[in-house]
């Protein structure tokens, strides 16, 4: 496991600059073993040196790419594949591991669509508001993938940068919940840009 201080979504690429021993052993260890670890998000601590309190739901992530470098440290590129639960933490010794269970994500009943574009319609109307604040946002004419799982995982990315929400995102059951509570979370954030933007 590789408690980190961010979220991994499933799909999201995930850079890593390894220097710590006990990361190195890691990385080392499920090289040619499927190259998968897990990441979790660390509730309060620091990534470096240990004690810190992680969440039990993460991601699995599977290394694309890995780069030794000559003074030891070594740079990782995985991709986030799928959702999983912690089921009980175990000794950190020689690096942080649990035993954990896949949490799939069901695809949700069909509902022509609906879904895919409420949010759609709700992460351009954020992106819109954040470029007339001249702040970072996603293209105002972003197209989610169609896949009803991914596409909110997607919209995720884009759209809310803070790691409490996308950690409460990821730990809520289903897709549909999950983009319900999404949708809400854009609206507020819409109403707060909207609020800045009058006061201009």
């Amino acid at each position: 496991m590789f408690p980190l201080g961010t979220v991994l979504l499933p799909g999201m690429v995930l850079p890593l600059q390894v220097f710590e021993p006990r990361y190195l052993q890691l990385v080392a260890d499920v090289a040619g073993s499927g190259d998968e670890f897990g990441v979790v998000l660390i509730e309060r601590g620091s990534e470096v040196g240990g004690g810190d309190v992680r969440t039990d739901v993460g991601t699995v992530a599977r290394i694309m790419q890995r780069e030794d470098l000559p003074d030891g440290r070594a740079l990782v590129a995985a991709v986030g594949a799928r959702r999983i639960r912690v089921e009980r933490w175990l000794d950190d010794d020689p690096y942080p591991r649990a035993e954990v269970a896949d949490w799939p994500d069901e695809a949700p009943p069909p509902d022509g669509g609906a879904r895919r574009a409420a949010l759609q319609v709700a992460v351009r109307h954020v992106a819109a508001l954040r470029t007339e604040l001249a702040e970072p946002a996603p293209p105002v004419d972003i197209e989610l993938v169609e896949d009803p799982v991914l596409g909110v995982y997607e919209a995720m990315l884009v759209a809310l940068p803070g790691a409490a929400d996308r950690q409460a995102l990821l730990a809520t059951p289903t897709v549909a919940e999950r983009a319900a509570r999404l949708i809400t979370l854009l609206a507020e954030e819409a109403e707060v840009l909207e609020a800045r933007l009058g006061g201009r």
